[in-house]
């Protein structure tokens, strides 16, 4: 994916807390007695990471925090992995966000977004903080600094109308910078008939919205588009 945008480095979203009932469950152990925050009997990412490390990769760890306490995973999140080199930051997927009584998340205020920052800087100042939805109105009306702002919307019925909406998602944060989700299976008609999707997918993204920091590729559908070496043919 970096290979095809001049002077890109490698990065993606890796998911360390899916959730779980009205909690997340963590893919590595935890000695937490917080019932809405569960932990694996072992580590499913420390070999990956450092796999990153070596090749230069950069990491966001994300939560999906159902109804448990952002800061508290924040500092468990970076407290296991913050002593690898390839954690740029964490990230929330706000569609999971109190979203036992809000189906598509509770909207993150600026009181909230403020201090899951302060959070994550607490473990060094480089780290920053993304949040992620497909609403406008679910992010942060006003705070911005130190926010990575991720749109993850699919179902569209052409690229124009993506990018249409892509480009409105990131003159609502500008400056700040954004970064989008894509290549879904939902799009696959059209996707699938360009000679090279990430590459025209994100030059046009990346034409329409100035602040663009980031694409990323689903890993729903990765694999077709990036296949494996020896499973090209």
């Amino acid at each position: 994916m970096a290979s095809r945008f001049a002077g890109a480095t490698p990065q993606g979203i890796w998911i360390v807390g899916q959730i779980n009932a009205r909690g997340t469950y963590l893919s590595f152990p935890t000695d937490q007695t917080d019932r809405r925050i569960l932990g694996s009997p072992i580590d499913d990412n420390e070999q990956v990471f450092d796999l990153f490390d070596e090749l230069g990769v950069q990491v966001w760890l994300q939560v999906e925090p159902g109804e448990a306490s952002v800061e508290k995973l924040i500092h468990i999140v970076l407290a296991q992995y913050g002593h690898h080199p390839c954690v740029v930051g964490v990230g929330v997927d706000v569609e999971w966000y109190h979203s036992y009584e809000n189906p598509e998340g509770k909207a993150v205020t600026d009181a909230e977004a403020a201090a899951w920052v302060a959070a994550a800087q607490s473990h060094g100042a480089h780290y920053r903080l993304f949040l992620k939805h497909w609403l406008i109105e679910k992010m942060p009306p006003t705070v911005r600094e130190g926010i990575l702002f991720v749109d993850d919307s699919q179902q569209f019925p052409s690229l124009d109308t993506m990018v249409e909406e892509f480009a409105a998602w990131g003159e609502a944060f500008a400056p700040a910078p954004v970064a989008f989700q894509f290549g879904y299976g939902s799009d696959r008609r059209w996707w699938q008939k360009l000679d090279d999707p990430p590459s025209a997918i994100g030059e046009r993204i990346l034409a329409a919205v100035p602040n663009t920091q980031g694409l990323y590729w689903v890993d729903f559908t990765v694999l077709e588009v990036f296949p494996p070496p020896g499973d090209q043919d």
